[in-house]
Order: structure tokens, then sequence, then C-alpha cells
């Protein structure tokens, strides 16, 4: 079992080389109103291969590789 947070996400773009940026969506209950939300954070991911925009990647949370970037791709759904 890896170490850190696992999320699952859409590839937005490839505009550098081994980086990609991943849109996680979160939904969630408001905690005092009930009201169903949602949460979308944006994250620069290390990938070594190069991956199609829109595909769903699960993401996985490393040591720091640089300063935005802290999640590799574990895999491509």
């Amino acid at each position: 079992m890896a170490k850190g947070k696992t999320l699952i996400g859409r590839v937005l773009g490839q505009k550098t080389p081994k980086t990609v940026v991943v849109l996680v969506e979160t939904i969630y209950r408001h905690p005092k109103y009930g009201k169903i939300l949602r949460k979308r954070k944006k994250y620069l991911v290390h990938s070594e291969e190069k991956i199609a925009e829109g595909k769903k990647v699960v993401i996985r949370e490393t040591r720091p590789i640089s300063k935005r970037k802290h999640f590799e791709v574990e895999k491509v759904l």
C-alpha cells in the first residue's frame, strides 16, 4: 500500500515535458445548509509518459518534485 493521498481527476493539458495538469473535483454537502457543493482544484502532476487531454487518471502524493509538483500519475483509467 502506497503512502500519501490518492485522488482521481481529469487531465486538462500537458504544456511542459513530464508534467500534466489534473483537475480534481470533490463533491461534498454543506455542513449547515445541506446543499451539495463542488470543489475543484488543479494539481501539477509528474508523468513520464504523454497522456491525452480528457483522460481520467489516478494520482498519488509523493515527495516534492518541484515547488508546485508533489503528485505523480499512478495509472490511467
